[in-house]
């Protein structure tokens, strides 16, 4: 794999490498964060749910205190200001689909995008994290499939009565996630890990998603194709 030839040439002190883990650092501390509050504001949409979905919002707090640990072991200050205008869009859209009750959409946003962009980030960034992020993310990434089974269950139990709002929120969000990619494209790189590969991944991991909710192989093929133009 190339993330592996790499990693013995990635340098963690220097200036390149820090200054591009500030970002990505901020990308999954934010992330997590987001999430967090995500499952508390879902708890509130779901009540009979309410202790399952706290006990994920729980989950991603501490993810976000092993990933601040991460970036004190490198002396790396995360640039938390980027890391909020990064995820601007999808946390609007969110906001905007909690207000108007539309469960479904915020469970795709959380459960399915955000997950598996995680999940995608996360594969990619192991092989070629420092020792003491390694282990981090390593038991992060085995919490996140749990968060992306909880969205799934879901859906696939709503299916029929989710599928027309499952498409329009996917129509709206997806597109969001190719730009956000290719705008840590360099940063990323820096850290050893490719955009070819982090879109690899995620188009995997989401496609699966869907396919578990569902949805047929051409639906997933249609439903993925929403912003590829951008990659």
């Amino acid at each position: 794999m190339q993330q592996l030839e790499v990693s013995p040439e990635l340098d963690f002190y220097s200036e390149i490498y820090k200054d591009a883990y500030s970002r990505i650092n901020a990308i999954v501390i934010e992330g997590e964060e987001e999430a967090h509050a995500n499952y508390q504001r879902l708890s509130e949409m779901l009540p009979d749910l309410k202790d399952q979905l706290l006990s994920l919002a729980k989950m991603e707090s501490r993810h976000k205190k092993g990933f601040q640990a991460c970036g004190r072991n490198l002396e790396v200050t995360a640039d938390m200001e980027f890391a909020r205008q990064f995820f601007a869009d999808l946390h609007s859209n969110f906001q905007k689909a909690a207000a108007a009750g539309q469960v479904v959409t915020c469970l795709l946003i959380q459960s399915l995008i955000i997950e598996c962009f995680a999940i995608s980030a996360y594969n990619i960034y192991i092989p070629v994290a420092d020792d003491f992020a390694r282990k981090i993310t390593e038991g992060v990434v085995k919490d996140e499939y749990l968060h992306l089974n909880f969205g799934e269950e879901w859906l696939k139990a709503n299916f029929e009565t989710s599928k027309a709002e499952l498409e329009a929120a996917n129509r709206q969000n997806l597109p969001l996630v190719w730009r956000m990619l290719s705008q840590v494209e360099a940063d990323a790189h820096a850290l050893g890990m490719e955009k070819e590969a982090l879109v690899e991944d995620f188009m995997i991991s989401y496609g699966e998603a869907l396919s578990n909710i569902g949805f047929t192989t051409r639906d997933i093929m249609r439903m993925s194709a929403y912003g590829l133009a951008a990659v």
